[in-house]
This record gives structure tokens, C-alpha cells and sequence, in this order.
């Protein structure tokens, strides 16, 4: 392993002190290359987790807060749909090899043992508290990741099951700069996998910075989650395109002091805002404004009722086509464009109001 050499009778005192005090010798960057050696000859989970620690020390990384809004997910949704909840952990950790939460008590026994007694032969865990026990706030990033892409496999859970669950993680680890992306399809089904999250194009971070600083808890956090599932989810990307207009437009409505019925659709939102901010065409005298602020009008009417043939918003039946990424995509890019043109537009009318009472 290419530590340092010793004599006889050191090692017959005590291997593991003759091992440790060698060890303690190298820096943390030399332990790595010693401990991939060993995994090349032994099975540790143990020596595995710390190996990864040490390699994603100082690197991008989930929070801690991450994890546990991950693990709050479990409250409501479940670990598998589609497996005994043992065999599926069992694909995830090598539970036999994991030392009981009672070691002090049972000596010997494993994790496996204790799974078996609280879920199998008692109720006495729910799944986030599996979860914890198995150690998912403080286990490497390695095995977080690992983790994610197995319990959204298409062989852990149901085509919508898994929809809903990729949707539900990237909302939370894109935080941090991570998102489930499709990396191939199994049977037809998608397959993910953690990667680091695209930035996105130069559109997208303008919109994203115009909607942050007009309301970032309610109307930027929509865009988000839009963003999120234009690849994965696109049902449920048309539907929060809609949404985030509806948003934009009631939001708007209300700041200029005037008021909606709850029935309004976007359409009829849209033209109350279009008259509080003068983009009716027939506020304008010339051709090209007048076209493209009534390809504006189009364009929202456009999404009411893309999302109300093809989005998640209703039974799809069966006939209902199915929407693609690049519906998605058109509708959230659109949807965004319009919500950011509506907030500038509004900010401009503001910053005029002084002026025009001087």
C-alpha cells in the first residue's frame, strides 16, 4: 500500500496500531490512492464513504438543508412503487454490511437485522425515518446521488410515480446546482442521473433576474420550477407556464389598485392588464406596435389553451396527445418572455407616474 516499512516485532503487537500510525503519517490527498488500493482487494462500505469524503471535500455539494427537504419528500410520497421496500434498499446499500443503531445492545447485528424488526415483522419506521437511520444527512454525496437515481428508477417506481418524484428532488437540489437529467431510457422509460445543472442560456438568466427582483418567493420560484421541468416533466412544465402569467397578471392588478374575480381565466386576466399598462393595439397609431402587441394577446390565449388540451391540468383520456420537451420548452420560453415583457413594462409605468403628477 506504500506505507512505510516496520519490523517484526512492531506488527505483532498490534496490526491495527502498527497500520494507524503509518496512516497518520500521510496527508489526506495520499490517503485516497492507499485506499483505492485496498478497495481494489476488500468490499467497505465503511473505507468506501470515507474515500468519497475525502474526494469531495472543497467541492460543489449538496447542504445539509438540501438533504433534508429531500428526505421531507418521503413524508407524502413513497420510497418504491414498484418493489418490496427491502430488496430496495438492498440495491441502494449494502445493508449487511452496516452496523446496527442498537450495537451497544445487539452485539453483532447489522442494519439489515434492524430494518427487518421495524418494518418487516413491525410498523414501527415510516420511510423518512429509514432513510435517516440508513444515514442520508451525513452519507457522502457519492452515496446521496446513488441514491436519487434509485428511487427514481423506472424499476422503483410507476411512470407517474417517477414523474412526480424527479419533479418533487430537482425542486430542491437545483439550489444547489444539481438536477436528475435523462441519460437514457430503459424499456422506453427514462433513466436518470445527477449531474450538475446547466446554467441555462443568456434568456433564461435575463428572465430569471427580472422575475427575481420583481417577486422572488412567488413569481420567480414558478419560473424555477417551469425551468426544472421542461426536459422532465413536460405536462407540468405547460402548466406552470400558465400559471406564472396568471401570477404575473393578478400581481399586477392588484399593485395598479384594481381587482379580479376568482373565475377570470388568463385571458380575461390579460386584458384587464393590458389595459392598465396600454397594450391594447388599439392604444397605439403605429402598424408594427399594434401587430405585435396583438401577437402578444395571441401568444396568451395561445398558452390558456395549449395547457388546457395537453398539460397535466386535466384527465388526459385516451386520446389526448401527449406534450414533448420542445412543447415545454416554446411554452415555458414563451410564457416567460410575455411574464418579463408584463413586469418591465408595469416597473416603466411606475418610474412615469412622478413625472406625469409633476
Amino acid at each position: 500500500m506504500g506505507l512505510r516499512d516496520g519490523d517484526r516485532d512492531e506488527s505483532f503487537k498490534s496490526k491495527f496500531a502498527y497500520a494507524e500510525r503509518r496512516l497518520l503519517e500521510k496527508s489526506p490527498g495520499d490517503l485516497i490512492p492507499i485506499a483505492e488500493r485496498l478497495l481494489e482487494e476488500v468490499d467497505s462500505y465503511s473505507l468506501s464513504e470515507a474515500k468519497s469524503k475525502l474526494e469531495e471535500h472543497g467541492k460543489p455539494s449538496v447542504s445539509e438543508l438540501t438533504r433534508k427537504r429531500v428526505l421531507a419528500i418521503f413524508d407524502t410520497k413513497m420510497l418504491t412503487t414498484e418493489h418490496d421496500h427491502m430488496d430496495f434498499l438492498r440495491r441502494i446499500w449494502p445493508l449487511s454490511e452496516m452496523p446496527s443503531i442498537f450495537s451497544q445492545t445487539y452485539d453483532g447485528r447489522t442494519l439489515e437485522e434492524d430494518l427487518i424488526q421495524a418494518t418487516v415483522r413491525n410498523n414501527d419506521w415510516e420511510d423518512r425515518e429509514i432513510l435517516e437511520r440508513l444515514g442520508l444527512l451525513t452519507c457522502s454525496q457519492r452515496q446521496f446521488f446513488h441514491f436519487l437515481e434509485g428511487v427514481t428508477s423506472p424499476l422503483a417506481q410507476s411512470t407517474d410515480a417517477q414523474a412526480e418524484l424527479v419533479a418533487a428532488i430537482n425542486d430542491q437540489i437545483r439550489h444547489d446546482g444539481f438536477r436528475l437529467t435523462i441519460v437514457r431510457r430503459m424499456s422506453g422509460s427514462p433513466v436518470y442521473e445527477v449531474q450538475t445543472a446547466a446554467i441555462g442560456s443568456p434568456a433564461d438568466r435575463g428572465i430569471s433576474q427580472a422575475l427575481a427582483a420583481y417577486d422572488a418567493d412567488t413569481i420567480h420560484a414558478r419560473w424555477t420550477q417551469a425551468l426544472d421541468r421542461r426536459d422532465t416533466d413536460p405536462e407540468g412544465a405547460i402548466t406552470l407556464a400558465r400559471t406564472l402569467l396568471e401570477d404575473v397578471c393578478k400581481w399586477i392588478v392588484i399593485e395598479a389598485g384594481e381587482t379580479y374575480e376568482e373565475k377570470d381565466d388568463l385571458p380575461v386576466l390579460y386584458k384587464k392588464l393590458a389595459k392598465i399598462l396600454k397594450l391594447a393595439p388599439d392604444d397605439h397609431t403605429e402598424t408594427v406596435f399594434k401587430q405585435i402587441l396583438g401577437s402578444c394577446q395571441s401568444v396568451v390565449e395561445s398558452l390558456g389553451s395549449l395547457r388546457n388540451k395537453i398539460s397535466d391540468a386535466h384527465s388526459r383520456g385516451p386520446k389526448r396527445v401527449r406534450p414533448a420537451p420542445r412543447h415545454a420548452q416554446l411554452a415555458v420560453n414563451l410564457s416567460g418572455t410575455m411574464a418579463t415583457f408584463l413586469v418591465n413594462t408595469w416597473n416603466a409605468r411606475k418610474a412615469e407616474q412622478p413625472a406625469a403628477s409633476d
